[in-house]
């Protein structure tokens, strides 16, 4: 060890270069090789879950184009002899004078209802519960967490007999007010709100005078849009695929939404009698069905993307 003119310690040069060595090894990185990251098992996992989703919507497709002696006479993922998908499309919409429309009306007002609804009651909840701290908090929150793990079927007939008891079934209102109620999505947005608005900006509106009914509207709502769109998907997703609930509670054909018109058309043709058979009828309205989700989730993709990445993430 040597001393500099002013007394301070200087290490060997020996001693130098064996750091400046090992400081070199500790920066050499090996170049990322994609190829070693990759499991093979996983990739065959993901093949598997994409096949499962694609193919029935291929079947679904393709069956559509057939008619009902090609629908049960030929293989089910290629065409048939003729290409019916134009008279099926004709027959969708004219059959029983035009039912599918009154149908396809049913299941627009029940889902953008109870989307609209579950979306806004699921927002104010989940600000709640992030943002106030109030006596029992934890309990109902604890309560929502398990709701989340009831399956729907299972509270439908207990809702039934509830309802019946007001005289409120074989009405709109009897499949609307259940699915306003979405324990999954005010669980994701007490998870959102968490994040999304900081507490320092609320403490700020609440020093310019703002109200909290003024906070939330002008000042929570903006911030939580994106995860306001993610519930919405799922609940507007839920409302128009249901098909138990509004099966149990609506009699009148001129109140079934898509699912169960479809459904009771199924049965009709299979029960035979001398009925019209609609088997290829009642498939290619189910392909003309999806139509609306899939343009409403391409639509709000960016949103729901958003959403979803947004809240898991804390700075």
């Amino acid at each position: 060890m040597t001393t500099t003119t002013s007394g301070a310690p200087v290490a060997p040069a020996s001693q130098v270069s064996l750091d400046a060595k090992g400081l070199a090894k500790v920066r050499k990185v090996k170049p990322y090789n994609p190829e070693k990251r990759r499991s093979k098992l996983l990739t065959a996992l993901l093949w598997l879950c994409g096949l499962y989703f694609v193919l029935p919507i291929l079947w679904l497709v393709i069956a559509s184009t057939k008619d009902n002696a090609d629908l049960f006479s030929t293989f089910g993922y290629w065409f048939g002899a003729k290409f019916s998908l134009w008279e099926n499309l004709k027959d969708v919409f004219t059959t029983g004078n035009g039912i599918y429309l009154h149908w396809a009306l049913n299941t627009v007002v029940y889902a953008l209802v109870s989307a609209v609804g579950a979306s806004f009651l699921a927002t104010m909840a989940g600000y709640a519960f992030a943002k106030y701290r109030f006596p029992g908090a934890k309990i109902m929150f604890s309560v929502v967490l398990g709701a989340i793990m009831i399956p729907l079927t299972a509270l439908a007939l207990p809702t039934y007999l509830i309802f019946s008891h007001f005289g409120i079934t074989n009405t709109p209102i009897a499949v609307i007010v259940p699915s306003l109620v979405s324990p999954f999505g005010v669980f994701l947005m007490r998870v959102y709100a968490a994040d999304a608005i900081p507490d320092s900006m609320i403490e700020a509106a609440r020093v310019d005078g703002a109200s909290e009914g003024r906070i939330f509207f002008q000042v929570g709502l903006r911030l939580l849009g994106p995860g306001i769109v993610t519930v919405f998907l799922f609940a507007l997703v839920a409302t128009w695929n249901n098909y138990f609930l509004p099966l149990i509670m609506l009699n009148s054909s001129n109140l079934y939404p898509l699912t169960v018109g479809l459904a009771q058309q199924q049965a009709t043709s299979a029960g035979g009698g001398g009925s019209q058979a609609l088997f290829s009828t009642v498939i290619t309205g189910s392909l003309v069905s999806i139509v609306p989700l899939i343009v409403a989730f391409l639509f709000l993709q960016r949103y729901w993307q958003t959403g979803l990445a947004s809240g898991s993430v804390k700075e």
